[in-house]
């Protein structure tokens, strides 16, 4: 998501806006296929997955830099959308949790705050690498660090296991985010300076093969 993001925004200068509208318009175009699919689809779901991604690394970065009002400002408005999504999806259906995502309804819900939390982690993962010093390995990982702590109390406490996904899950896209970064940006900004189309179909065969080797069905292994 941050190289593909990348490579349209700034590899081909369309900017933030433009490459968001393109990127949105495919996360709409994929979300109605998944919603309207009769049973679960794994590759659909993971290019649903991806375009989210995408769009939500051109959403940050304009909100972040191009709207001016920078990593601080963007994140709290991003958590703002992201706490605002649950929240309405609570009330509405009387549950956040993804084991009840079984109907149309419960699915745009779940992927709408999927978009803001790709787009609040993208904010975050750039705001650490950027500003704290830590440079995009060291960002890479604080956020690997805070998944693994996150994994643990899934498995050796009693709270609550929703609230565990959806803070692991924002913590997957700063990992994302410093880990894209760390492959596509130049040496002298501390990253491996690879070209960002090529790092983008990389890791795109990385998750086809995945897909095919270790097929997830989430209906059957939902726990959240």
């Amino acid at each position: 998501g941050e190289t593909a993001g990348d490579t349209v925004s700034m590899s081909m200068n369309l900017g933030y806006l433009v490459g968001t509208a393109i990127f949105a318009a495919i996360l709409v175009l994929l979300v109605w296929r998944q919603v309207s699919a009769p049973r679960y689809r794994p590759f659909l779901y993971w290019a649903t997955i991806i375009a989210s991604t995408t769009a939500g690394t051109t959403m940050a970065d304009f909100a972040t830099r191009s709207l001016g009002i920078g990593y601080p400002g963007g994140s709290l408005i991003l958590l703002a959308c992201v706490a605002a999504s649950l929240l309405v999806w609570h009330r509405v259906l009387g549950s956040v949790s993804v084991a009840t995502v079984h109907e149309p309804r419960a699915e745009l819900f779940y992927w709408v705050t999927i978009t803001f939390s790709q787009t609040l982690g993208t904010a975050l993962g750039d705001w650490t690498a950027d500003t704290g010093g830590l440079g995009y390995g060291g960002a890479a990982i604080i956020f690997g660090a805070l998944l693994a702590v996150i994994a643990a109390l899934y498995l050796w406490t009693a709270i609550d296991h929703v609230l565990l996904f959806w803070a692991a899950f924002i913590l997957t896209r700063p990992l994302g985010a410093a880990v894209g970064d760390f492959l596509d940006k130049p040496l002298d900004h501390g990253g491996l300076a690879f070209s960002r189309p090529h790092a983008s179909g990389v890791l795109t065969g990385a998750i086809i093969a995945l897909v095919l080797i270790w097929p997830l069905y989430p209906s059957d292994r939902r726990t959240a």
